[in-house]
């Protein structure tokens, strides 16, 4: 009989009906704890969210004196148009859904710095992240502003906003005359012809020879070649005593545990000598967050000065994209769940690398975030010699935020956008001269906004240039809830302009859509060897804590590091005995030939040190018998 009810209930439910109604079963279970948080937080608001801070304190008041009805004159600005059928209704409004409504509000508002608590480091006032107004003012003042507008002057938008308008009327006149390269401009939309493989068929006998070529060898004795190289592991100094360790073994023992993710205690059984004891004092002493990011700092910088290495770029220009891992055992209940990937829990690695192939900027982050809040740490805060330039991502690292500081802190933005039919073009007026594209245009920018906030906008981006505030947190929380927010609605009308300029740049230049396929291409080939390279465990993350799992993810970029400089010196001593043995090269297929390949690499069994390092300072081990392809 319940079961029929039930039954019948839900087939007679209307089809629109809004499950949030749903919600209301839960209202006493949120009672249990609501009144205790509200009265022990101190909470403060913005003019945008007084309203909201008035519900709050007469909901904390009815909790104090246990009354039932909220008052008549009660604030009901901040109940949106979802809400209000459930919390309107015939009798006034309904106790359990005001105090539902307010509590999700208060939730976007502090994540959005509308509000925040006394005391808080993470929900505290939003200037409070930023430099101080003394100081920036300053800078301004002075013309030191670290940014593309180095005075802050209103002209540099007046500046942009022209260029855009001009840049339109140039693409619209192309596409009118269909002269836009590989670009169909429609009623419907626009279509753009896939572009040829990039890596031509006759430099697949090059490829593939010169990697035939490569020496055997095992991880082990590749760590020690490349310590003996740079001597990265002098960066992972005792945190008591400052100094190196004194068991270089044990060290790289320690972090090949992390890199391949076999954990200190299978380690210890499959390296002969070797406690686990002995790998846990290692660890806990030598290796950090900060000693891996300066051990990464310089392999990079080595590969990046090595001479072979300018065939595949000039590294200013880099690609970041995240890689999901799996959470198992222990870590399943700190991973994540992204519809994206599956029903299963996860933790996500999200690696800047550069047009040389280097990884110089990793970082473990949560599956459900997006891929563009972190995008701006791996260029302003990675350790190496890079000089990055200009950036590239697929469709989730990139927002119209994003898009704003890029510029602002003088990076190029080139993300590869996903069904970019789809992305709206803007525009500083209403313009009908510019009718071949008007079935791209989605409005007009409002200019009002930026320039109302423009001084905010660049003391945003100073903060995060200077290291005042990190570029993800202000990122996480200016996406939270912008519609709430000035300073993120005109950070996103900026941005909108930027995107704009780019797209016109992206339908009119087809070496630009190549150069961003092939940077996105290298990430990807990346993550080819990193998931090769962490195949212990099922290749799942099975730390339970997020400081074991950090070292996961920095101990796995670190050898891929190691691997791709490896094979970087060995592509250029076989291309040289290519030469020598009278199969000469095309200099023009070097380009082609990548770093990230492991087939020659034994990753599996025991993994033993050699007592010292057989190869001596200048020499290396000899090249496989070459073949003619």
């Amino acid at each position: 009989m319940a079961e029929s009810i039930a039954q019948a209930k839900e087939l007679t439910r209307p089809a629109l009906e809004d499950h949030l109604a749903l919600v209301s079963a839960h209202f006493t279970t949120l009672r249990r704890y609501t009144p205790a948080f509200l009265a022990v937080l101190d909470l403060q608001a913005a003019p945008a969210a007084q309203d909201l801070l008035a519900a709050i304190k007469i909901i904390r008041t009815m909790n104090t004196t246990g009354a039932r009805k909220i008052p008549d004159d009660a604030p009901t600005s901040f109940i949106r148009a979802r809400w209000k059928p459930l919390v309107f209704t015939e009798n006034g409004a309904d106790r359990g859904f005001y105090e539902f409504c307010a509590l999700a509000e208060l939730k976007n508002a502090l994540r959005s710095g509308d509000m925040w608590v006394t005391g808080s480091r993470q929900f505290r006032d939003f200037n409070d992240y930023l430099l101080a107004g003394s100081d920036y003012t300053l800078m301004k003042r002075a013309g030191e502003l670290p940014l593309v507008t180095a005075n802050g002057g209103e002209q540099y938008l007046k500046d942009r906003l022209a260029l855009l308008s001009e840049r339109l009327h140039q693409v619209n006149a192309l596409a009118a005359r269909d002269d836009l390269p590989g670009v169909l401009i429609t009623a419907n939309g626009v279509k753009i012809t896939p572009l040829e493989t990039i890596v031509p068929q006759h430099a697949q006998p090059l490829i593939d020879q010169a990697s035939a070529m490569f020496p055997r060898i095992r991880i082990t004795d590749l760590l020690m070649e490349v310590d003996g190289w740079t001597g990265f592991t002098r960066h992972f100094t005792n945190l008591k005593s400052g100094q190196p360790s004194k068991d270089k073994q044990l060290l790289l023992t320690a972090i090949l545990a992390d890199g391949i993710n076999l954990g200190l205690t299978k380690m210890s059984e499959s390296c002969t000598g070797v406690t686990y004891a002995q790998l846990d004092r290692q660890q806990a002493s030598h290796i950090r967050d900060e000693t891996y990011s300066a051990a990464l700092a310089e392999l990079v910088n080595t590969q990046h000065a090595h001479s072979f290495a300018a065939h595949w770029g000039d590294g200013t220009t880099s690609s970041s994209d995240g890689q999901r891992f799996r959470a198992g055992s222990h870590a399943e209940s700190t991973g994540h769940v992204n519809p994206k990937y599956g029903a299963e829990p996860g933790r996500m690695i999200y690696t800047h690398v550069s047009d040389k192939y280097s990884p110089f900027h990793t970082k473990l982050i949560n599956v459900g975030d997006r891929d563009a809040t972190y995008v701006l740490d791996g260029l302003l805060y990675h350790e190496s010699d890079l000089a990055i330039q200009e950036h590239y991502t697929d469709t989730a690292g990139f927002t119209d935020h994003l898009f704003a500081l890029m510029h602002l802190l003088g990076y190029r933005f080139a993300p590869r956008i996903r069904n970019i039919g789809d992305t709206r073009l803007y525009t500083p007026t209403n313009d009908p001269e510019l009718a071949t594209l008007a079935p791209l245009i989605g409005g007009t920018i409002n200019t009002k906004t930026i320039t109302a906030h423009w001084d905010e906008i660049l003391r945003l981006a100073t903060s995060i240039k200077t290291g005042t505030v990190t570029a993800s947190l202000m990122m996480r929380k200016l996406g939270a809830y912008p519609r709430q927010n000035g300073l993120a609605t005109a950070l996103r009308e900026l941005g909108k302009l930027e995107r704009t300029l780019f797209l016109l740049d992206w339908l009119q230049d087809p070496d630009l859509r190549r150069k961003v396929t092939a940077g996105l291409n290298k990430g990807e080939a990346r993550n080819t060897l990193a998931r090769a390279v962490f195949f212990n465990r099922l290749g799942e993350i099975r730390d339970r804590s997020f400081e074991q799992q950090r070292y996961r993810a920095s101990g796995l970029n670190l050898l891929t590091a190691a691997i791709v400089l490896w094979n970087t010196v060995y592509f250029e001593r076989t291309i040289t005995t290519l030469n020598q043995e009278g199969a000469a090269t095309d200099p023009e297929l070097l380009r082609f030939l990548s770093p990230l390949g492991w087939e020659h690499i034994n990753l599996t069994g025991d993994y033993t040190w050699p007592r010292t390092n057989k190869i001596k300072p200048g020499k290396y081990r000899p090249l496989r018998r070459s073949t003619k392809p």
